[in-house]
């Protein structure tokens, strides 16, 4: 079985879990997930967790993104992208200083509301499935943050930006909202993920790809394992006397490692840990209150 992340690339017309279902047969394996879902429509950087890997979905589904995103002004759709029902067409009459400025005042915090066509679910019920229902129910604003949009080109209505974002964002909503503060509407047109996290577009395989390097046994090359990860984490090394507990994933106090770096705790502070013959582990975070480093992902078994 393999463990790590692969950094696929999604194309359009697949969900994100169509491709996780191909690559279960492409690898002949089960225990694989993805770590953030992507529209049909759109494309870009999957990365897909494999094995042992599969605990890490939840913490790159936490890392900011990076989209190219076409914005198409004077249209709103149901949902808020170009293939949408349109619900009204208006003319586009700022100029593009307008247009950029407006832009622009959306960087940095700002609250979200969900768009009615997304997975989020409500007393139960995915979003979509309602909305396809032709039912609309009220959706709690969630606060997002926008780090920065570089505009690569416009020509009205269109503009092609780049966005890089937290977790959480939509960048359907965002041209939405973008639209109905210039007061003409807007809605996406495309959308291509280049970023999650250190997974970046140039490094991204296909399906078809990845056929091929399973063909070429070849996999090793592209697969990121689970301790490469980890690597921005300082790395401690269990004394022999403390592998019996590292095996086994309990805590330990810092007396009974050994670092390789500047010693100096801070609480909540995560850590590679390994045994005395170097094997990696897991990752430990350190607790103030008790003095000691407890386990918060183990990766029993190795990579």
């Amino acid at each position: 079985m393999l463990d790590g992340v692969l950094n696929i690339y999604k194309e359009k017309g697949y969900t994100s879990h169509d491709v996780v279902a191909k690559m279960r047969g492409i690898l002949r394996q089960k225990k694989i997930g993805h770590t953030g879902t992507l529209d049909p429509d759109a494309e870009g950087v999957l990365p897909v967790c494999l094995g042992q890997g599969t605990r890490l979905c939840d913490m790159l589904t936490d890392h900011s993104k990076v989209y190219r995103a076409v914005l198409f002004l004077g249209i709103d759709t149901d949902t808020q992208d170009i293939s949408g029902q349109v619900l009204e067409k208006r003319p586009v009459e700022e100029n593009p200083e307008k247009v950029l400025e407006v832009i622009k005042s959306f960087i940095g915090p700002y609250d979200q509301i969900p768009p009615m066509y997304s997975a989020l679910k409500v007393d139960g019920k995915r979003l979509y499935e309602l909305a396809r229902a032709g039912k609309t129910v009220e959706r709690q604003a969630r606060p997002v943050v926008i780090h920065d949009i570089t505009v690569e080109s416009m020509e009205l209505p269109r503009v092609t930006m780049m966005v890089s974002c937290s977790k959480g964002t939509y960048i359907r909503t965002l041209c939405h909202d973008i639209g109905e503060k210039l007061g003409c509407g807007g809605c996406m047109e495309a959308l291509m993920r280049t970023r999650v996290g250190r997974f970046e577009l140039k490094d991204s395989i296909s399906l078809k790809e990845l056929e091929k390097i399973r063909d070429e046994e070849r996999l090793g090359e592209y697969l990121v394992s689970v301790e490469e990860m980890f690597l921005d984490q300082p790395k401690v090394s269990a004394l022999p006397e403390a592998d019996s507990l590292v095996h086994n994933g309990n805590p330990v106090k810092p007396e009974l490692v050994k670092v390789e770096w500047d010693q100096r705790y801070t609480d909540q502070q995560l850590f590679r840990m390994y045994d005395s013959d170097q094997r990696f582990l897991g990752v430990y975070r350190y607790e103030e209150d008790r003095k000691w480093l407890k386990p918060w992902k183990m990766f029993l078994g190795g990579n």
